[in-house]
């Protein structure tokens, strides 16, 4: 899968194209992968009917014209929602069929989306293209009980941690890939150093949120793996 292959340098659609659409819909994924993105990255929550859907925020105030939070909405009530340019939100089974054949990252929001999504994610046999992560460690537990993780890798796929450089030193053996912000803070995550030493262990690195050609370019030349973009378009011709 290219987002594990450390010779690859995958540009992700970051929510999509959400520097140009709204952000996690269909027009903004659909609007990535016409400018040339090669992945996509999207979050996940759940609602008060259990479904997993599609949406970053943990209420829907920001990016749609309701309000109150994603739990508290069943699937319809938040299907009536307009997420922007008329997008409803879309489920994560509706972009697991529509994109089959697309490397996905996927972040679960929190621990009640995670046994939904897994659910989800074996309905359409996504182990082999899904690169899943958390800041909420009890949101991967399920996958871990499930042997998710140890099948994933047999299948060249696996977990990747969104977390602190600590957590991703303390942790270091369970990752596949590992997908951070190349600076939290005061504190810079990503340097030459720790590309390095991901390569040595077969772990590709993929930085976000990375929307300038000139910080692209000097990522890449660091040896970063994947470039995590709002702005696809900006990062074709690289």
């Amino acid at each position: 899968m290219i987002l594990l292959d450390p010779h690859a340098t995958p540009i992700v659609g970051h929510r999509g194209a959400s520097g140009e659409c709204p952000e996690n819909t269909i027009m903004s994924f659909d609007r990535a992968i016409a400018q040339g993105a090669d992945a996509l990255e999207l979050d996940v929550r759940v609602t008060a009917d259990n479904v997993p859907v599609v949406v970053h925020d943990a209420t829907v105030d920001r990016t749609t014209n309701g309000t109150g939070s994603v739990r508290s909405h069943s699937l319809r009530a938040l299907r009536a929602l307009d997420a922007g340019q008329g997008e409803p939100i879309p489920t994560l089974d509706e972009v697991l069929d529509r994109y089959r054949d697309l490397p996905l990252i996927v972040e679960i929001k929190e621990r009640h989306a995670a046994e939904p999504a897994l659910r989800a994610l074996r309905r359409h046999d996504a182990n082999g293209r899904v690169l899943v992560g958390s800041f909420v460690h009890a949101a991967l537990k399920p996958f871990s009980a499930a042997g998710w993780f140890r099948a994933a890798s047999r299948r060249e796929t696996g977990a990747s941690w969104m977390a602190s450089r600590l957590g991703l030193a303390f942790r270091w053996r369970d990752f596949a890939a590992f997908t951070v912000p190349e600076r939290h803070g005061s504190l810079t995550l990503v340097d030459r150093a720790f590309v390095r030493a991901a390569e040595r262990t077969g772990r590709p690195v993929h930085v976000w949120t990375v929307d300038e050609v000139a910080d692209a370019r000097r990522l890449r030349a660091m040896g970063v793996a994947g470039i995590i973009t709002n702005h696809p378009s900006r990062m074709r011709d690289l």
